[in-house]
C-alpha cells in the first residue's frame, strides 16, 4: 500500500493511506494529488497540503459560509476568493442570495474538482446565480467596482498562491467592497499548530476592521482537529447575533446542513479563546469552560 505524508509542521507529520491515486500533476500554480483513503474517501491535496477530504469538508465549508451569512441575515451579494472545489459556493447558494461570485487562481482546480470532487460543489457551479471568474483575487479586489454584504476568503495558507491574500492591502480592499453592515471571513490554519497565523490574520484585519472574533472549526483531516476562521465586521454583536436570531433566520437552511446550526454558531466563538496566544484572549475564562468540547 502506498502512503501520502503531510509535512506543513516542521515536528509533526499525518500519513494517509492511499487507496488508489485518482490524478497527480502539477498545474500553472501548484501541484495536485487527488487519492482514495478508506477513511476520508477522496482527499484534494495541492503543494503537498490536504485541502479537503470527502467525508469531512461540508464541517469547512458550512462554517465558513453559514457564519457569515447567517450573521448578516440579508446578504444579496456575496464573494469568494478561491474554493475553486466549489463547496463554499454550494453552501453559499442555500441562501436567498442574489449573486455569488468565485474568483479562483487555478483554473484547473475547478475543473479537477468538477471531474473527480463532484459531490463537495454539488452542481453549484452551474446556479445560474454563480459567477465564476478564473484570475487573481487580489487583482479583481482592487480593480472591481461591485460592491458585497459578505466576502468570504477561502484560501490555502499564506505561502506560495495563497499568500497576497493575507497582507493588510489585500483585507483594506476587501473592506472598500463590502457595502454597510458587510462581514468578511478569512481561514486562518490549525490554531494549534499555527497561533502566529491566527495572530497575524486577526491583528491585519483589525486594521480595517472594528470588530475582528476568531472562531473554530472542528474538522478531523486537519492538524490538530481544528481549525481556525476568523470574523470581521462593525461591530461584536454583528458577527455573533443571540440565539433566538439565528434560530428565526435558520429556517432557509432547516434541514440543510449537517453540521451548522445556531447553537454550533455561538459554541464556535467561545471555544476559540483556547486555542490562541493568551495575549489574545479578550475574556478571562474559567478552565472548566476552556475545556469544553464542541
Amino acid at each position: 500500500m502506498n502512503w501520502f505524508q503531510e509535512k506543513l509542521y516542521e515536528h509533526h507529520k499525518q500519513i494517509l493511506s492511499m487507496e488508489s491515486v485518482l490524478y497527480h500533476w502539477r498545474t500553472e500554480f501548484q501541484d495536485v494529488l487527488i487519492f482514495e483513503n478508506a477513511t476520508f474517501g477522496k482527499v484534494l491535496v495541492l503543494d503537498g497540503i490536504v485541502q479537503l477530504t470527502e467525508r469531512d469538508n461540508h464541517i469547512y465549508h458550512e462554517m465558513i459560509a453559514h457564519v457569515p451569512l447567517m450573521a448578516h441575515g440579508s446578504a444579496r451579494d456575496v464573494l469568494i476568493i478561491g474554493g475553486g472545489d466549489g463547496g463554499t459556493l454550494k453552501e453559499v447558494l442555500k441562501h436567498p442570495v442574489e449573486s455569488a461570485t468565485l474568483v479562483e487562481l487555478d483554473g484547473e482546480v475547478i475543473d479537477l474538482s468538477r471531474r473527480f470532487l463532484p459531490e463537495v460543489s454539488g452542481g453549484a457551479f452551474d446556479d445560474p446565480r454563480a459567477n465564476v471568474l478564473v484570475m487573481d483575487g487580489t487583482r479583481y479586489v482592487t480593480e472591481t467596482e461591485a460592491m458585497f454584504d459578505v466576502i468570504i476568503i477561502d484560501s490555502t495558507d499564506p505561502m506560495g498562491p495563497g499568500e497576497p491574500l493575507f497582507t493588510p492591502a489585500f483585507y483594506r480592499a476587501c473592506r472598500r467592497r463590502l457595502r454597510p453592515g458587510g462581514r468578511i471571513v478569512v481561514q486562518s490554519g490549525a490554531p494549534f499548530f499555527q497561533p502566529d497565523e491566527l495572530a497575524m490574520v486577526r491583528e491585519r484585519l483589525s486594521g480595517s476592521f472594528a470588530e475582528v472574533r476568531p472562531y473554530l472549526a472542528p474538522v478531523p483531516t486537519y492538524a490538530g482537529g481544528m481549525l481556525a476562521l476568523v470574523a470581521a465586521g462593525e461591530s461584536r454583536d454583528a458577527l455573533r447575533p443571540s440565539t433566538d436570531v439565528l434560530r428565526e433566520r435558520f429556517g432557509v437552511l432547516q434541514s440543510r446542513t449537517r453540521y451548522y446550526t445556531p447553537e454550533v454558531h455561538r459554541a464556535a466563538f467561545t471555544l476559540a479563546p483556547s486555542f490562541e496566544p493568551s495575549s489574545l484572549r479578550e475574556d478571562p475564562m474559567p478552565t472548566r469552560f476552556l475545556k469544553t468540547g464542541s
